[in-house]
């Protein structure tokens, strides 16, 4: 765990000192891609850590992001019954046009706010969780209120249990 020396995530521990956010970015050496990855670099639970997940929808093409628990895994048919349209996967191109960053390094905000963000009630369970910080090895801890005031997130159980 290091001080940030990529651009991207210097860029973005600028972003969250303008958010007056005390957390500070911190890169490995190794890869926090996945949410388990993220955890046995950080040294913290899986389910600390906040996957960003972006959907695209299938009809008006408008992207939903989801911020869940690094330990669950998204309930597409809820999200969609929220969105009112099918979800399509989002392929690398949208996700990098819409909020800049690519798959792995998605930072929770940083980006025009999104018309359907929603937050998983388990991660306001936690004291602390940890995020993509801009680049697939980099991180940040915020308080989940943080996270859900932020990003103007909608509360809701997004979530079914990964066996």
């Amino acid at each position: 765990m290091r001080p940030p020396t990529n651009p991207t995530a210097i860029a973005f521990q600028e972003t969250i000192k303008q958010l007056d956010l005390s957390g500070r970015v911190v890169e490995f050496d190794q890869t926090t891609r996945t949410a388990a990855d993220a955890a046995a670099a950080i040294g913290c639970e899986v389910g600390a850590i906040v996957k960003s997940i972006i959907f695209q929808t299938s009809d008006s093409r408008q992207a939903v992001v989801v911020y869940t628990s690094g330990s669950n895994r998204v309930s597409e048919p809820l999200v969609e019954s929220l969105v009112g349209e099918k979800l399509g996967k989002a392929d690398a191109d949208f996700v990098r046009s819409t909020t800049g960053f690519a798959i792995g390094g998605v930072p929770p905000f940083g980006y025009s706010k999104l018309a359907h963000t929603y937050i998983d009630e388990s991660l306001l369970g936690y004291e602390t969780v940890w995020a993509a910080a801009g680049t697939p090895n980099a991180v940040f801890p915020l308080a989940p209120a943080d996270l859900q005031r932020l990003t103007g997130a909608t509360v809701i159980k997004v979530t079914e249990e990964q066996t």
